[in-house]
């Protein structure tokens, strides 16, 4: 792609969604009686550990039963090709990037496959169930926790992510709603350093205006389509 070096691809569930991940959300916007976003602030942590950490292990043992899609794949495919800078960043909390094999990516909302130290701020993979009180290996507090990004919480890898979208000369959003920031800014931030700004999404999203470019389909066909027009080109 001409003149195109450096390249920002932020994810969403959009991505996974398509591998089946679980959205834990029944009919009436509920799991479990208690709205999503109940179950995912450090408030709940506090106050009943044995939920939050229930839905957690729930979704993580989930994981077993899903496998990456053309989308991944494809986006794996651009992290080996690309000869130029690339960051992915995932907001989904599972492992099906790291999976399909790419590389160049965070998670700026955490990862269900790890657990962190409220403590200390130590992390370790974790795979299994993580009950209340579990004791961390570094400090040897019983304060380990989903290694989450809650409601109410700074997303990881910020600093680097800016970084990253003031060099950019794409910007591509990929599978994700627009409405939940910080990440629904990043566009904007994009833009004002002069990035070209793309949506590859099911339906228009929040922010869809601010994009210079909305292809609409599902990821895993818009997604190997866009990467083999980059990878052609570059």
């Amino acid at each position: 792609m001409i003149g195109i070096r450096n390249i920002v691809v932020l994810t969403g569930a959009g991505v996974s969604a398509e591998s089946g991940i679980a959205t834990f959300r029944g009919p009436g916007g509920l799991w479990e009686g208690h709205r999503v976003e109940d179950v995912c602030t450090p408030e709940a942590l506090a106050d009943d550990p044995a939920l939050v950490h229930r839905f957690y292990d729930l979704r993580r043992a989930a994981l077993a039963g899903v496998v990456p899609n053309a989308a991944h794949d494809a986006l794996a495919r651009l992290d080996r090709g690309w000869r130029g800078e690339l960051l992915i960043v995932t907001q989904n909390v599972d492992d099906l990037h790291e999976r399909a094999g790419a590389v160049r990516m965070l998670h700026m909302h955490g990862e269900l496959n790890s657990a962190l130290c409220a403590a200390c701020g130590a992390r370790a993979a974790w795979r299994e169930a993580l009950p209340p009180g579990t004791r961390c290996a570094a400090c040897g507090s019983g304060a380990l926790r989903p290694d989450i990004v809650f409601f109410g919480e700074m997303p990881y890898h910020m600093t680097r992510i800016d970084a990253a979208l003031a060099a950019a000369d794409l910007f591509v959003s990929i599978g994700t709603s627009g409405a939940v920031y910080p990440a629904a800014g990043f566009v904007q931030t994009a833009r004002a350093y002069g990035a070209a700004t793309l949506e590859l999404n099911l339906e228009p999203s929040a922010g869809s205006a601010w994009f210079d470019e909305t292809r609409l389909g599902a990821a895993g066909a818009l997604v190997p389509a866009w990467v083999d027009e980059v990878l052609g080109a570059g």
